[in-house]
């Protein structure tokens, strides 16, 4: 599914250049469940940025689904982001104006679905997750540990086979950040490929395989 050969992604600050990412090497299988794991600053939200093409490396290739990136048409890129890729952020960001619903329902509505089915398949999400009982709720009357499960709840609801979550847990206390572990388990096991990115060892163990990055590095590659 996904493979990175090489990469680099180098920022110039001054007379001085940065690598967020040096040469960095990883393959990753159809279902697997991957974690990404450094300290702040190591290079990991970068890679995430381009392996979920929100970002583009300086050198190097990234082969997704076995296509060279920078042979995919702006359009095609569009439509990986869209259909392919479900994303799951730090700080949930959800629109404050929207109920939980209606938030859930507007990746399909970016996609055209028609109304009727967004609608039902925004509910099926949400029960999914077990918030049935909150899909009217504005996030800032959810729960963080609520309001990442609606976030979570928004990155399925289009069906990705690729979900990509940067440091989910973050924003979480420890009983409500193992929930929403418990819940990305579940979804590898339903066969969603799943990469976590964590500078948290012990939420790393969740995976069945941990990628170590240091200075935009790989440097470790262990299974559980």
């Amino acid at each position: 599914m996904i493979q990175m050969k090489d990469v680099s992604k180098v920022y110039e600050i001054g007379n001085e250049k940065l690598y967020a990412l040096n040469n960095a090497s990883l393959t990753i299988q159809d279902g697997e469940f991957v974690a990404i794991i450094g300290p702040s600053g190591s290079g990991k939200s970068t890679m995430m940025n381009i392996i979920g093409c929100l970002d583009t490396a300086d050198s190097g290739e990234y082969i997704l689904d076995g296509q060279e990136i920078d042979d995919y048409t702006e359009d095609e890129l569009t439509r990986v982001r869209n259909f392919k890729i479900g994303f799951v952020f730090q700080n949930f960001n959800l629109l404050n104006k929207l109920s939980a619903l209606e938030n859930v329902e507007l990746p399909l509505i970016y996609q055209g679905v028609p109304k009727k089915e967004y609608h039902a398949r925004a509910l099926e999400a949400l029960d999914r997750i077990g918030l049935s009982d909150r899909i009217h709720h504005k996030p800032a009357e959810l729960s963080g540990g609520q309001q990442q499960r609606v976030a979570v709840a928004r990155a399925l609801v289009t069906q990705p086979s690729l979900i990509l979550a940067d440091e989910p847990t973050g924003n979480l206390d420890h009983k409500t950040g193992v929930e929403i572990l418990e819940l990305f388990s579940e979804l590898h096991k339903n066969g969603n490929t799943i990469i976590l990115i964590t500078h948290d060892d012990k939420i790393a163990q969740q995976a069945q395989r941990r990628i170590r990055i240091l200075d935009g590095r790989v440097m470790e590659d262990e299974s559980a």
